[in-house]
Formats: structure tokens, sequence, C-alpha cells
């Protein structure tokens, strides 16, 4: 049976063979030699490969974006946890810094000012002779400053019975003011007494020129 020509004068089957011949035998090494359906072909293939490749690499530049965003949605949530936790028990917390501020300002109290360190020795003077124990040394040391609060340390060598130096150790305990005994050593002597050997230490705040100048010496340090 005859082929039917199509309207523009070419057969359909003769159609379908021409551009079936010009996929067959093409040079993969010489594209520019190909006809121009398989070059249009090829076009549009690494056209529709360009742009899959562009669009992924936009996807992973968007997607490490992203991880970040959500970690640091993660670290804001953890933050809002924390700051909600403290707004709720924020009265608490009142509470717990007057608290602290009192018993910061007992504290204070119980530390001397610069003044009143001569009448503190004379109490720790008057506290070994309250027990009738002998003072064999009472030689105060050089005040070390400190970041709050200086500290004066004091050598103390006194004779007496065993009774007399615990008590006069508890009248240094129950003193108004802060005073700390420290390397204790009790020996025993020829005529039984015992020779108590320590330093006791005592603290009292700093002056507002004391102040003044570690402040001074710590913006000095920190400008090195």
């Amino acid at each position: 049976m005859a082929n039917v020509p199509t309207a523009g004068g070419l057969e359909k089957p003769n159609l379908l063979e021409t551009l079936q011949r010009q996929f067959q035998g093409l040079d993969p090494k010489d594209p520019a030699a190909w006809p121009i359906l398989p070059k249009l072909a090829l076009g549009v293939l690494l056209a529709v490969a360009i742009v899959i490749v562009l669009w992924f690499a936009w996807l992973q530049e968007y997607q490490a974006t992203l991880e970040a965003e959500q970690a640091k949605e993660q670290q804001l949530r953890e933050e809002y946890k924390k700051k909600l936790a403290k707004a709720i028990n924020l009265d608490a917390l009142k509470k717990q810094r007057e608290q602290v501020q009192q018993f910061v300002t007992q504290l204070e109290k119980q530390l001397p000012s610069k003044a009143e360190m001569d009448a503190l020795l004379s109490d720790i003077n008057q506290a070994g002779l309250g027990r009738s124990l002998q003072f064999e040394l009472f030689r105060p040391g050089n005040v070390v400053v400190r970041e709050y609060y200086a500290e004066l340390p004091i050598a103390l060598r006194v004779t007496g019975r065993f009774h007399d130096i615990g008590a006069f150790t508890a009248d240094i305990a129950a003193l108004s003011r802060i005073v700390t005994l420290n390397n204790l050593s009790i020996a025993p002597r020829q005529d039984g007494a015992l020779v108590l050997d320590t330093t006791a230490k005592t603290f009292r705040y700093l002056d507002p020129e004391e102040i003044a100048a570690q402040r001074k010496a710590a913006g000095a340090g920190a400008k090195k």
C-alpha cells in the first residue's frame, strides 16, 4: 500500500526515518559535525544539567544557612527558658539577695576600721591577761592588703595552764571582731605550764583611700 503524503508534501514514515538517521552514527568526539537536531538535543540536555547543578548548589548554600539559623533558634530557646525561670523566681532571688546583703553587712560590722585596730589588739591582750596567761611574745606583723580587706597577722606566745589556754582561745573566738588563730603549737615546760605558739589574724575593711589605691593599681595592671 502506498504511503499517504502529508499536507506538507512529506510522508510521516520518511520524516521519522530522517529524524532517526540524524541520531545514528554520531561521533562523540566531534559534536560539531553532528546534524542540527542532535546538536539541539545535546544543548537542551546540557542546559537542563547546568540548571539542576546550580539549583542544588543554591539549595546547599541555603541549607547551611538554615542549619545555622536552626542552631541559633535552639540557643535562643535555651536562653529564653533560663530567663523565664529567673523571671518566675525573681521574688525568691530578690529575697536571697537581701539575705546575702544582710549577711555581708553583719560580716562587715565584725571587721574593725583602721582606727579601731589598736582597740582590737588591746582586746586580744586583755583576753590573755584575764585568763592569767603570761605573754612572752605579742608582735603584730605587716599588714597584707587584699582586694576588699586588709589582714594583720600577730605572732603570739603565751604560757599558762591547760584550761586557761583553752578558755583564752574560746574568748578569742567570742570577740565581736573576727580573729582567727592559725598554726597552733602547744608544748609543755619543765615547771608544768604549757606554751602556746600561734599566729592570730585579724581583718579590717579598707578605708576609702586604700580602696582608691587598690582600684588605681588594678587599672594600671589592666593597661599593661
